[in-house]
């Protein structure tokens, strides 16, 4: 069946509009598609795949990629006709059209719960010899983060390579970064930005490992910065520069190209470069770019995972940037580790003085002069009812509106620093960014060009009920540089993506959320740090925001356990990480939401709040092994051949077909039909393997969700030095007419296993749903 559908997408093409007196016909232009072969068909006689792929076919395929590890099969650019050509060949298990993608855009590691004297610092060595390969725009190899003082020779288990290019030498290499690539031959060949659309813009890139955007060099050095350097960012969050595996090694894949994105090819290929190079975690902060999560056989990131994971090479994925939606989580296949955002104890507050006295506090990142105190008239260009000038778009202010005054603008479409150069360009003197619903009161901080305050939206909303009341309305902005010690944190960051899992609600996503606002790291030369052309200011470091942000916290924190714990699987190091996760924050009150202020949930932040100082130590871990994502993959009703697209070797499944909710994943999350009347009970299975002490005896503590009964049998866990490994069954039920779901949805409790030193927390989601 979805051979045939997909069959049928290449037959559905559109053809170019041709006039009635022309018989020319014109083939639609070549797209780039991606091919998975069945890699056992391959005839002996050919030395390699690629010689069987360009030798099988009757016409001369323009392949771009081969790939031998996370996925066998090739990507090529075919008009529509070939290509479905090409899937008619019997060896061809699956085809997708490549897809872009978007990137999802000092203080943190001490955030974490690392201390430089003991802990999981200490245990792991920072993280030494830990290869953390980063998917993403490149990096900037001068900056001092990436400094190869005093480390040791590169493992002798790498086989990567340095790929030299445009201002890329084999010299920026070192025992830090120790391998550099680049991938460019998706996005070269794809409509619009291949031979048509000019390819890759010499002027503002590099074909190179060489980062002209500056997310990859941010997310590279937050994942493993050197250590013990003073840093700042134009004087804000100054402090000691470190990324949370200051001794691990970097591997860089660029896949990601300034101003155009990052195409699912090029991911894949490096997914497959980086599994053959020897990395032993993966850091990926990209994802889909239009809020639509693709099935996992059709979805590269989750097959290149996939066939990452079950080398054992833990991934660390973003979560998204489309919060405070419900079910705007993305990254959501069950070997992927989804990291949602939340924020630190460090802030930039900056408050908007209005003329009648009131103070309104936001957030800014602006350096340049200040205004001194003095008041401005102040405008709200969307008073008119057109919504380009209230957004502040390019071309949409009158000039004599706004010279000389202070300019709302509403947050949305254009990026936050591109809005106060329109403003700028227009003659005004500074900004007041207001959120909109949909952001609530979330703010991050950016480094604006002119005078900028960040506010929530209720703050917006009084400013411009001050306008409407006040012709001679004014106010002046004040910057009050950075503040430590913060509370409440960690917040759920407003814009961190929601569950529930859009495609397997059985299946709990966000895993966890780690600190992704106002995050300082390392920062490219190519462009200033607002990334506007215009902004021409040089800066070693950076602060940013975004789930891109929290993705390489957990991909350092990976690398730590990995260091500490080499024979750790990747499940067993997110189970470490989810069980271990705090749900409290500074004020040891349950975490809040930025976007609404209230109590948040495991839809919110899955397990908790990264804690590593617990993490070193979780007593008992949930595993995984490759056949039990097989099984879950059966339970969804994906056939063998489908499943082989995801995993490369042939499968069968039960004859007894297993259920999702039974993947021994660290949550629980039980789906009760909304037809089901009266009481109902659903039972869940689950393994735990002792990594603590040889003797250990656990019981159990349930929280249960309102109107929920939980029971767990059995209630006692007795592990000795030959029973490393207990199952025991979980037992939820729910009466329709007692059972009330709060405004998401759900009720959420927990299950822990205590044993005096260890609490093995797992959050458990109970919901209903209407039948298909």
């Amino acid at each position: 069946m979805a051979s045939l559908l997909l069959l049928t997408l290449f037959l559905c093409f559109t053809f170019t509009s041709i006039p009635f007196f022309s018989p020319v016909y014109s083939e639609p232009a070549a797209k780039t598609y991606i091919f998975r072969v069945d890699s056992f068909s391959k005839p002996a006689v050919f030395p390699t795949h690629y010689h069987w792929y360009s030798s099988e076919f009757t016409e001369p395929l323009n392949i771009l990629h081969v790939y031998d590890n996370v996925f066998h099969g090739f990507s090529a650019s075919l008009s529509p006709s070939q290509a479905a050509s090409v899937l008619q060949h019997p060896s061809i298990l699956a085809s997708f059209e490549d897809r872009r993608r978007q990137l999802h855009t000092t203080r943190s590691p001490q955030f974490l719960g690392l201390r430089n004297q003991k802990g999981l610092w200490s245990e792991s060595d920072y993280g030494s010899d830990v290869i953390v390969g980063v998917l993403d725009t490149g990096i900037w190899p001068e900056r001092r983060s990436f400094s190869d003082l005093n480390l040791g020779p590169v493992p002798t288990r790498w086989k990567g390579v340095c790929e030299t290019g445009d201002k890329f030498t084999a010299q920026n290499c070192n025992r830090k970064i120790i391998g550099a690539r680049f991938f460019s031959k998706g996005h070269e060949a794809a409509p619009g930005f291949g031979p048509i659309g000019g390819g890759i813009n010499d002027t503002v890139e590099f074909r190179s490992p060489r980062d002209a955007d500056g997310h990859g060099t941010h997310t590279a050095s937050t994942a493993a910065g050197r250590h013990a350097f003073r840093a700042s960012m134009s004087g804000y969050a100054s402090g000691i520069a470190k990324g949370v595996a200051p001794k691990a090694r970097l591997a860089v894949y660029k896949v990601c190209w300034k101003n155009s994105g990052c195409f699912d090819s090029d991911i894949l290929a490096a997914f497959d470069a980086a599994v053959s190079d020897g990395v032993d975690v993966i850091s990926i902060s990209i994802g889909g770019g239009d809020g639509i999560s693709s099935p996992y056989y059709l979805d590269p990131i989750a097959i290149g995972a996939y066939g990452a994971v079950s080398r054992g090479v833990f991934v660390s994925s973003s979560a998204g940037n489309d919060g405070p939606n419900g079910m705007s989580v993305t990254n959501l296949a069950p070997w992927l580790t989804t990291v949602g955002a939340g924020t630190i104890d460090r802030n930039f507050p900056a408050e908007v003085i209005l003329g009648d006295g009131r103070k309104l506090s936001g957030v800014s990142l602006y350096a340049g002069k200040p205004l001194s105190g003095k008041m401005y008239p102040i405008v709200y260009p969307g008073k008119s009812g057109v919504l380009s000038a209230s957004l502040c778009m390019e071309n949409s202010l009158d000039p004599h509106l706004v010279r000389g005054k202070i300019v709302i603008c509403d947050r949305g479409s254009n990026p936050r620093v591109a809005k106060g150069l329109v403003v700028s360009k227009a003659g005004g003197v500074g900004m007041i960014l207001t959120n909109g619903v949909s952001n609530g009161e979330g703010l991050v901080g950016d480094a604006h060009l002119i005078p900028t305050c960040a506010i929530g939206a209720n703050e917006g909303d009084a400013i411009k009920a001050y306008i409407s009341k006040n012709p001679t309305a004014s106010a002046t902005l004040n910057f009050h540089g950075t503040v430590i010690g913060v509370k409440p944190a960690p917040v759920v960051a407003s814009f961190s993506g929601r569950g529930p899992n859009g495609l397997n609600p059985e299946i709990l996503k966000p895993d966890l959320i780690a600190p992704g606002v106002n995050i300082l790291a390392a920062w490219t030369d190519a462009v200033g740090p607002t990334g506007l052309d215009l902004d021409n200011r040089k800066a070693e470091f950076n602060i940013l925001s975004g789930t891109s942000m929290a993705c390489p916290h957990v991909g350092g924190a990976a690398a730590l356990l990995k260091s500490a714990h080499p024979d750790w699987s990747p499940a067993a190091i997110r189970s470490a990480m989810m069980t271990t996760a705090s749900l409290v924050d500074n004020r040891l009150l349950p975490m809040t939401d930025e976007a609404t202020g209230k109590p948040a949930s495991p839809y919110d932040y899955g397990a908790g709040h990264l804690n590593l100082d617990l993490a070193l130590d979780p007593g008992l871990v949930y595993d995984l092994a490759n056949q039990d994502y097989v099984s879950f993959l059966c339970a969804i009703e994906y056939g063998p051949k489908t499943i082989q697209v995801i995993t490369k070797s042939p499968v069968n499944c039960p004859m007894r077909k297993p259920l999702p909710e039974n993947l021994n994943y660290p949550s629980i999350a039980a789906l009760f039909s909304t037809a089901s009347k009266g009481v109902s009970s659903k039972t869940f299975f689950r393994t735990v393997t002792n990594v603590g002490d040889a003797n250990g005896l656990y019981r159990v503590k349930i929280e249960a969700p309102k109107g929920v009964t939980v029971s767990v049998k059995p209630a006692k866990l007795v592990f000795t030095e030959k029973v490393r490994k207990l199952s025991y069954y979980v037992t939820i039920t729910v009466d329709s007419k007692n059972l009330v779901l709060n405004d998401s949805g759900a009720v959420f409790g927990s299950l822990s296993w205590v044993d005096g030193k260890h609490v093995v927390r797992s959050p458990i989601v109970v919901t209903q749903m209407s039948p298909l």
